[in-house]
């Protein structure tokens, strides 16, 4: 057994407040994990008074996405594959180092990170995986998915016993988390954004079904009347949360719930998208921004746990541009820690994977980011084209 000390740098740890200098761990090059024995290291690596923090956890990416084709029907497994594939390799480059796939067609997530698992040579950060997410008919997310034009992108869920047999699919095929499609969305034809769509019966049946099966359920949700009912329904997270009301911002709060904002995927559209997407889509995003934006703003401020992801793989919204979050957090009312906190210790707490992950302490793995600058006098440190990322303990960028 052979240990890594690394030393002389700045760190914020993800779980204590502030930067604490002169820092140094000791990682053990087999299992990837920090260690409590500071002597005795085999190879010593100065990080020359640099400053270190936890890897990104991106809560709400979707790996099958082009962001720049933006093609989502008559796809092949082989393409989402490919897609997939590459954009993992962005994610990791940029500082990600764990995501949560919301919704992937084919399975591809789930297939990834069971091939990642068994040892297979998968670049990019650890997967916890979603499958195929749960819509009604002609909602947000009935996506035409394979080139025969029969399959959907998402499960067809019109009852509580559709529901819940889609959920026990999506467990058997070895999804972790289960995704709702509570409302309607940009991206999709059919619907507004206010739309309500699964009901709350059917909410009701998926949080059952997945949490008794040691699943999380994460709910697409932009209407005030859909969020309301996924907060009532008890999902673990409110993903955008457009719309959220004052009532549902203390229910939120009372219930524990996560909100994941995800305000790039918002941001990018309407600022890059003219002449590009169609029109109901910038149309949609223009009419509510600055609203969405404002919401969110006051669900910071009023004390709502913020967990931390991107929808990345949106229109224009790339992979690459994960950090940019941090920043829109910021700028709607967040603290630079506050923004941290989300991207780490809140994730991996939401993801239940906090064991493990989220915080650079004893017994944890050792994924962490070496910046130029201190990310807490300056988010936008995070945004470092060359920063140095470690997953496990090891140089991967």
């Amino acid at each position: 057994m052979t240990k890594t000390k690394f030393q002389n740098f700045s760190l914020f740890d993800g779980k204590h407040s502030g930067m604490s200098t002169k820092a140094s761990f000791v990682v053990d090059d087999e299992t990837g994990r920090i260690v409590d024995n500071q002597n005795n290291a085999d190879t010593v690596v100065d990080l020359h008074g640099k400053y270190v923090m936890p890897g990104l956890i991106n809560a709400h990416t979707h790996i099958m996405m082009n962001p720049t084709t933006n093609k989502l029907e008559y796809l092949s497994e082989a393409e989402v594959t490919y897609t997939a594939l590459e954009n993992l390799k962005q994610l990791l480059q940029s500082g990600v180092t764990y995501i949560r796939d919301c919704g992937c067609a084919f399975d591809v997530d789930i297939k990834l990170a069971k091939l990642k698992a068994d040892g297979h040579a998968i670049y990019g950060p650890e997967i916890l995986a979603s499958g195929r997410p749960m819509s009604i008919t002609g909602g947000h997310g009935d996506f035409v998915e394979g080139w025969d034009g029969d399959t959907t992108w998402g499960y067809l869920t019109d009852s509580p016993d559709e529901m819940c047999k889609a959920v026990r699919k999506a467990f058997k095929y070895g999804a972790k988390n289960i995704k709702v499609m509570a409302t309607g969305g940009v991206m999709s034809a059919t619907d507004e954004i206010d739309d309500t769509e699964l009901s709350l019966e059917e909410l009701q049946m998926a949080v059952k079904e997945a949490h008794s099966k040691h699943m999380t359920v994460a709910a697409h949700a932009e209407g005030a009347n859909g969020i309301h009912n996924a907060v009532l329904a008890g999902v673990d997270s409110i993903e955008h949360g457009s719309y959220v009301t004052d009532e549902d911002i203390q229910l939120m709060k009372e219930k524990g719930i996560y909100l994941t904002p995800t305000l790039i995927a918002g941001y990018t559209i309407p600022k890059y998208g003219e002449g590009k997407l169609p029109k109901y889509m910038l149309d949609k995003a223009n009419s509510f921004l600055k609203t969405y934006f404002e919401r969110i703003g006051a669900a910071i401020k009023a004390g709502v746990k913020i967990s931390f992801g991107t929808d990345a793989g949106t229109p224009f919204n790339d992979f690459s541009a994960t950090p940019f979050e941090l920043q829109l957090l910021t700028e709607v009312g967040a603290t630079n820690e506050q923004a941290l906190m989300a991207a780490s210790q809140n994730s991996a707490h939401l993801l239940h994977i906090d064991e493990d992950y989220g915080t650079l302490e004893v017994g944890k793995f050792a994924d962490f980011l070496v910046l130029n600058e201190n990310p807490l006098d300056k988010i936008e440190a995070v945004q470092q084209d060359d920063k140095t990322v470690y997953q496990h303990g090891v140089k991967v960028y």
